[in-house]
């Protein structure tokens, strides 16, 4: 089932109705003027939490109005951003796709999201400068090969150090540019005939040997950084004896002092 077409008509009516200034007195994007046809009802639970789910309109106008459902999932453990439910809006009808399901989906959205960061980051997958349509369609099947290796990579990792340590201590980052810097002098120090025998191995002596090189790897290397929270600067403190003045009143005076000196 292919959702992509239903929410995106969501996306661009919304968007469409806010380039017009539909929103009335509305004072930021995310503040959507919606008003509740019914109450929050009781759904079931997903993976990550109790779904509940309920209809509203969007109030554009008086006469644009726009019927949509609101699902709503209560979060088990707070996200990072200490967001304890998720509210979704969705044009979908239920004989589509239930409230269960679309928080499913929304789950899975996020690790899509995640995979083209890194194909952007670690891989440049969008090519920047222009280019015909079949280059940057031939980028961008390139990064997802890398991607693939390394998510086998990133597999055999977890298979010995732990899924928790290696999602959420090891950079794709510096995974990836560590094969950047080393793959040209291993190609030249490395003899061809010495990479045939890998060829030969079946999945089973792959898995194997990849652990082997899993285990000996120096995590630390790759250990990534997460921002910290902003530090809170102090405002600056006015002092009574040093008021502000203005550049361009400083320059005014100065061309009107130069104007009564001249003949």
């Amino acid at each position: 089932m292919d959702c992509r077409p239903q929410f995106l008509h969501v996306g661009i009516s919304l968007w469409s109705a806010w380039a017009r200034g539909r929103f009335g007195d509305s004072p930021a994007w995310g503040l959507l003027p919606w008003q509740a046809v019914n109450p929050l009802a009781f759904v079931g639970h997903s993976e990550t939490g109790a779904v509940f789910e309920q209809s509203i309109q969007l109030l554009f106008n008086d006469t644009l109005k726009l019927k949509l459902r609101r699902i709503v999932v209560q979060l088990k453990q707070p996200s990072r951003d200490g967001d304890v439910e998720i509210a979704l809006l969705w044009n979908l009808p239920i004989a589509q796709a239930d409230a269960l399901q679309i928080a499913a989906l929304y789950q899975k959205r996020w690790r899509i999201e995640r995979l083209f960061q890194v194909l952007e980051q670690c891989f440049r997958g969008e090519i920047n400068t222009l280019a015909y349509p079949r280059a940057a369609l031939f980028g961008f099947v390139m990064a997802l090969i890398c991607y693939n290796l390394l998510a086998v990579a990133q597999a055999a990792m977890r298979s010995v150090h732990g899924a928790d340590k290696i999602e959420a201590g090891i950079s794709p980052y510096y995974l990836a540019d560590e094969v950047r810097r080393v793959y040209q002098g291993m190609m030249i120090a490395i003899p061809p005939l010495q990479w045939q025998p890998f060829a030969q191995l079946d999945t089973d002596s792959t898995v194997q040997f990849l652990q082997h090189l899993a285990a000996q790897m120096e995590l630390s290397k790759f250990r990534s950084h997460p921002r910290g929270e902003k530090r809170k600067l102090p405002k600056p403190k006015r002092q009574k004896d040093k008021p502000h003045v203005s550049t361009a009143r400083l320059l005014s005076q100065s061309k009107s002092k130069k104007g009564k000196k001249a003949p």
